[in-house]
């Protein structure tokens, strides 16, 4: 895989709001892209959510997954945060992204369509850990399964672990958008992240955007560790 222009979206997982917006200020620079997730959204509220997105890109990862009606009512729900970018859980189902695409272009207008992000296997799991769920076959395979799912429901990308990237490529091409956390630069503690790879391996592997948390946001300079992938991502 060719080196590609890969964007890079900080994860400001945390309760607080103000140490929210403090990461958010010293990032923004360097990302183009906030994520915010369950944490934030259950402790804060969707109002804290709004304005902690006013004027920035949001990637709002809910991970959305229920029944189709419900799915597609809660992202017709979600049209005044905004979202650039908004997650699904593939495994839900075929009528389920069907249902979540149908909703979001009918809610959004044109110019304000968030991407519609397939989660796929999430990079806490590895083969062991999806065999115990009953899934055979290693995550490889369940994420390709999965992906084609999705794409053909409606969903414009998918999130993926970085060992998935080049697989993901080869099968699917260079249309969908794909969204890689689990991004660790070289030397960072790994956490609950299992399968990992450093920013310029995923931008190589064909990431389109990487999404790092703790190796920012834990850092002694936040704005510095941003700086310094984004670096590594043009360089």
């Amino acid at each position: 895989m060719t080196d590609r222009q890969t964007g890079l979206i900080v994860a400001l997982d945390t309760r607080d709001p103000t140490q929210a917006e403090r990461w958010a200020q010293a990032v923004t620079p360097h990302a183009s892209v906030i994520k915010l997730g369950l944490e934030f959204a259950y402790a804060a509220g969707f109002d804290a959510v709004a304005r902690l997105a006013a004027g920035r890109a949001l990637f709002l990862d809910l991970k959305l997954h229920d029944i189709p009606n419900t799915v597609g009512a809660a992202v017709g729900s979600l049209t005044s945060l905004k979202p650039a970018m908004l997650t699904i859980h593939a495994s839900g189902g075929s009528a389920m992204v069907a249902a979540a695409s149908a909703a979001r272009n009918d809610a959004f207008d044109t110019g304000t369509r968030p991407l519609l992000l397939a989660v796929t296997v999430l990079t806490s799991l590895d083969d062991a850990a999806l065999a115990e769920t009953g899934v055979a076959g290693g995550a490889r395979a369940q994420v390709l399964r999965l992906a084609e799912l999705a794409l053909r429901n409606g969903a414009d990308g998918l999130v993926c672990s970085a060992h998935e990237l080049e697989a993901l490529r080869r099968e699917l091409g260079e249309s969908p958008v794909l969204v890689t956390p689990g991004i660790r630069p070289a030397g960072a503690a790994a956490g609950d992240q299992k399968r990992v790879m450093t920013p310029g391996e995923a931008r190589r592997a064909g990431a389109d955007w990487i999404v790092v948390g703790r190796p920012i946001t834990g850092a002694d300079d936040p704005a510095a560790a941003a700086a310094a992938i984004a670096a590594e991502l043009t360089s």
